[in-house]
């Protein structure tokens, strides 16, 4: 039934929840993982402040996360999961939604933050946002929740 399956992870202990989970239903599916992280980018008042600096700051986080994403793949790929990595630059929400499109995921399976009240509010909810607006099966997984 399911194939791939897209997994945002942004660096937490908390979206590395829902690994156990995918690697589950990876195994049973015979499916692939595609790991995705969005780095954060400095704010723009921070990028026309020191261009230089900026640019310093942006490879290392890129530099980073790409590290993060070849030691999660490692991870699974040692399990005997298939499993690839992307790194894309832009909102979050949205590059989850056009990533699972260009990859033809069938599922995006990814940990809530388990943000309320003011905190959501002013945060927003990646997740509420790509339930909201996905086209495809989403799983999400409380970042407390027990394997």
């Amino acid at each position: 039934m399911y194939k791939k399956i897209l997994v945002p992870l942004d660096g937490s202990q908390l979206a590395e929840a829902v690994l156990p989970h995918a690697e589950a239903l990876a195994k049973a599916e015979g499916a692939e993982i595609v790991l995705l992280s969005v780095p954060v980018s400095p704010s723009l008042e921070f990028l026309t402040r020191n261009p230089s600096l900026a640019n310093k700051v942006i490879e290392e986080t890129e530099a980073e996360t790409q590290a993060y994403l070849e030691l999660e793949t490692a991870k699974l790929a040692k399990d005997g999961i298939k499993v690839t990595n992307i790194m894309r630059e832009g909102l979050i929400p949205e590059m989850i939604l056009k990533v699972a499109d260009e990859v033809h995921a069938d599922m995006i399976a990814m940990s809530t933050h388990g943000r309320s009240g003011v905190q959501r509010w002013l945060m927003g909810s990646v997740a509420d946002r790509v339930v909201h607006h996905a086209h495809i099966p989403v799983m999400l997984i409380h970042p407390l929740s027990k394997n």
